[in-house]
């Protein structure tokens, strides 16, 4: 395991509200998973921090283990692993992604 990684790793999710490990960058996502997520994002008009697995092999590889999550994106609110695209896509039909965004203060009730 690289703790350098992982310390980094954690270090981000705890001084960024919403970040998303992602293909690509927001501006220029490489696969239509992350693509998906940051239109999501935008779409509520939420800031994400947003990093790029593709640019980071050591990065990619220690937060399948961090998180014990095979792929990407993965989406962390607050510090918690919210899943991919398809829970985020899910849970932002059903309202609970917006519902959650706003219990944790990140969108306004």
């Amino acid at each position: 395991m690289d703790n350098a990684t992982l310390d980094r790793i954690r270090q981000d999710i705890a001084q960024n509200p919403v970040v998303v490990y992602m293909k690509g960058t927001p501006a220029f996502p490489q696969c239509g998973f992350s693509a998906a997520v940051v239109e999501i994002f935008s779409e509520l008009k939420v800031d994400i921090k947003a990093f790029d697995v593709l640019v980071d092999p050591a990065l990619r590889e220690q937060l399948k283990i961090f998180s014990n999550w095979p792929t990407f994106p993965q989406v962390y609110i607050k510090g918690n692993l919210i899943g991919g695209c398809d829970i985020v896509r899910e849970m932002y039909e059903a309202g609970e992604l917006q519902t959650l965004l706003e219990e944790q203060g990140i969108l306004p009730a």
